[in-house]
């Protein structure tokens, strides 16, 4: 076998260049960080030291470090799980085999909101669940009083939010993967009497269940990172009640100044992630 020059490493220097810089050295500084008291305010500012794992003790005899783990988990639940994850499984399902004008019209309603930046789709959001937003408005014309729906039920209302910004993407993931499914297979359950529901059961799922592990990988991953949605609708209040680990952990860092803190709560968040991640593949393992 021809052996490749050794000049021809030279054209792969830039990309292992800006991986080393941009990925590579962040991620070793955040854990090199998450041992030590690093601070911009107070006696520590003054010296950095290690102090082991003192960070992570004070995190979880944290009474907010707890909540916001508990709101993280009910934002992912509700938010990527039961909303991107099923609704896209169902929105590709009810499109399998439709017409292409049905499919383009559905695609491009359900696309728009994940092309829109986050940003955008916060202050959307704002607009719709505002006292005098859209929401109200048509309620108004049924007669309902108007809801603070930001106030009142702020984690329904980023909730919906991030639904309906993220949906789009599993939505193609499974349109793709139920795409690839012979016709044959299908035709010879409905040939032996099988219901609507038992194909889905015996027979989509177990054919995607790869796309499925992959789009919940993903999607998990993503909505444990979001930030900006919840923070432009709501700040993470009122109080704490929408207060999830990326809000904690800016509040940490970039308003107490306390960056060994705040660099300890995100690797918490990467191994929540991690976490998650296994247990779908684990779970997907299972005789469906």
């Amino acid at each position: 076998m021809k052996r490749k020059a050794p000049g021809s490493f030279l054209f792969l220097m830039p990309s292992v260049l800006l991986l080393l810089v941009f990925f590579i050295v962040p991620i070793i500084l955040t854990i090199c960080f998450a041992f030590t008291n690093m601070a911009l305010t107070g006696a520590a500012a003054k010296s950095l030291e290690f102090v082991g794992f003192q960070n992570f003790i004070n995190m979880f005899h944290d009474p907010d470090f707890r909540i916001s783990v508990w709101r993280t988990l009910v934002f992912l639940i509700f938010s990527a799980v039961i909303g991107q994850v099923l609704l896209g499984f169902i929105l590709a399902l009810l499109m399998k085999e439709k017409n292409v004008t049905f499919r383009r019209v559905i695609g491009i309603i359900v696309i728009a909101g994940w092309v829109t930046p986050e940003i955008v789709v916060a202050f959307c959001m704002v607009a719709f669940f505002s006292d005098n937003g859209s929401l109200n408005q048509i309620l108004g014309w049924f007669g309902a009083n108007p809801v603070s729906w930001l106030f009142s039920f702020p984690m329904v209302s980023v909730i919906i939010a991030n639904i309906w910004h993220g949906t789009a993407f599993s939505m193609m993931v499974y349109q793709s993967a139920l795409d690839d499914i012979p016709k044959e297979v299908e035709e010879a359950a409905i040939i032996d009497s099988a219901t609507g529901f038992q194909i889905v059961r015996h027979i989509t799922i177990p054919m995607v269940k790869g796309s499925i592990v992959t789009n919940m990988m993903l999607v998990t991953l993503q909505t444990l990172g979001v930030f900006t949605l919840i923070y432009t609708m709501t700040g993470g209040g009122p109080g704490t009640s929408t207060q999830t680990l990326p809000i904690f952990m800016y509040n940490q860092a970039f308003v107490n100044y306390q960056f060994g803190y705040g660099t300890a709560i995100s690797l918490v968040l990467l191994f929540i992630g991690i976490i998650a991640s296994l247990f779908y593949m684990r779970s997907m393992k299972v005789k469906v």
